[in-house]
């Protein structure tokens, strides 16, 4: 082929070439498109919003009646007296197996129920729909009656959902992972308010998402947004009004930690354990939300909340190194003081890095983390006086990692965090295993248990279980 016929084949491909891109840009097509509606492509509403562009409760979903005749409750975090600890009705023989009453899968995550009068409410994530998700089941079948959820798109870390709601006869409350709080009724699941703390308040959620958990005192809703200028608020719990904002003078930000009610030297306290320090704000009607003291006290997570102690001093645990420290609070003449009297190692007295510690009677209860030294991951017991020698411990053999614990009339029940379930009986300063059962295959059961009228609620990572245990 010559080479004046190469150059005419290729000045004829580029002038045809340049020809069909003219055309392209001045074809006007004579038919009529048709606009793509919302929902049109198939997909699930609102699976593309984003997580500042959160509908709280905007689903509902109802599955099932229930009328259940039981009384007992375990409404919120650490139960109604914040001690983790109950007095039963029922005959438990914890020499015997419990049974399995029954489970139900979950999102992945260490959310924990509560129970109220023959219910278990469970805020869950759905990572299908990007979803926390309130799910109410009942307590003797398992039976899920209803589910309010909503969109917010998350990335796992160490799972999702960490909470456990508060419920009464007139609301039931959560606190998503970012920090989203959700008041419904507790029987029909029907909406009554939601706030966004993150958006209102300028909220820094921790990286492993919200821990706190909700506290009503008073008809009160008691949060702590910790944001760019309030610490701590009081909400109307049946309306979501705001009531009173504290200041955050001290520049806190949220922890995983809780708040506890206390009183301290005659005074009604809400203590709360932020990152970057303690702080005490009035409980009480003359002056509440009023910032009484605070002190710094520095690791960077925190998950276990405040303990108050007989003689008045305020036990503090944290993780990854920060070990713990204990409190006093002191009133001179209407002046409070808050002064750290003991900062130390995990390896040198009560630690925790997960889990809030126990008071019961002469013993303080509780799992040191991974760098307690020698009784690292055993069950632990120090004396209110003495909180760096422990007066008692698990067997070499009896380690539990994160793994919650609770008390049951006079018996501690600990859940190792891969479903091996431990009764111990409690003396005056020492415990004495009764029996131990393999409740399941799992790992991270880290969620707090719960109890009332005979069932216990525990769970893994992917599954809750109730147990029957009268």
């Amino acid at each position: 082929m010559n080479t004046k016929l190469i150059s005419f084949i290729t000045y004829g491909v580029a002038v045809l070439f340049f020809g069909l891109v003219v055309w392209w840009h001045i074809y006007t097509p004579k038919e009529q498109l048709a606009m793509m509606l919302p929902g049109a492509d198939g997909r699930p509403e609102g699976s593309a919003r984003s997580a500042d562009d959160v509908m709280i409760g905007e689903y509902f979903m109802k599955y099932d009646e229930s009328t259940p005749a039981l009384t007992g409750s375990w409404p919120c975090f650490r139960g109604s007296d914040y001690r983790n600890d109950v007095r039963t009705n029922e005959k438990i023989d914890f020499t015997a197996d419990f049974q399995v009453q029954w489970q139900a899968a979950t999102g992945e995550g260490y959310a924990a129920p509560v129970i109220y009068k023959g219910l278990v409410y469970l805020l869950d994530y759905d990572e299908e729909l990007n979803s926390d998700a309130l799910r109410c089941f009942d307590l003797v079948t398992g039976k899920e009656l209803w589910r309010r959820w909503y969109r917010v798109p998350m990335k796992r870390n160490h799972g999702f959902s960490r909470t456990v709601p508060i419920v009464n006869d007139k609301c039931v409350i959560t606190i998503g992972p970012e920090g989203h709080i959700m008041c419904c009724d507790p029987l029909t699941g029907d909406m009554k308010w939601t706030m966004d703390m993150k958006r209102q308040y300028n909220t820094d959620v921790p990286g492993w998402y919200t821990g706190q958990c909700p506290r009503i005192e008073d008809d009160q809703l008691i949060l702590v947004p910790a944001g760019e200028n309030v610490l701590m608020i009081g909400v109307n719990y049946e309306t979501g009004e705001v009531l009173w904002e504290t200041p955050n003078t001290p520049g806190y930000t949220m922890s995983h930690s809780s708040v506890m009610p206390m009183v301290i030297q005659g005074k009604k306290t809400f203590v709360y354990v932020a990152i970057g320090g303690i702080c005490g704000v009035s409980a009480e009607d003359a002056d509440k939300g009023a910032l009484l003291w605070n002190v710094s006290w520095n690791p960077n997570v925190i998950a276990p909340s405040p303990v108050l102690m007989q003689n008045g001093n305020i036990t503090l645990t944290a993780g990854y190194g920060a070990g713990g420290a204990l409190m006093q609070v002191k009133n001179n003449g209407g002046k409070w003081t808050a002064t750290l009297l003991d900062q130390y190692k995990a390896s040198e007295g009560l630690s925790s890095e997960q889990q809030t510690p126990v008071l019961y009677g002469q013993m303080v209860i509780t799992i040191p983390p991974n760098d307690g030294g020698q009784v690292r991951g055993k069950i632990v017991a120090y004396s209110p006086s003495d909180i760096h020698k422990p007066i008692w411990e698990s067997a070499a053999d009896e380690r539990f990692g994160y793994g919650p614990y609770i008390i049951i009339d006079d018996h501690l029940v600990v859940l190792k965090d891969d479903g091996e379930l431990y009764s111990y009986q409690l003396e005056q300063r020492s415990m004495k295993l009764v029996k131990k059962q393999r409740i399941f295959e799992g790992m991270d059961a880290w969620g707090p248990l719960a109890y009332a009228d005979g069932y216990l609620m525990l769970r893994h990572s992917h599954e809750i279980y109730c147990l029957k245990m009268k």
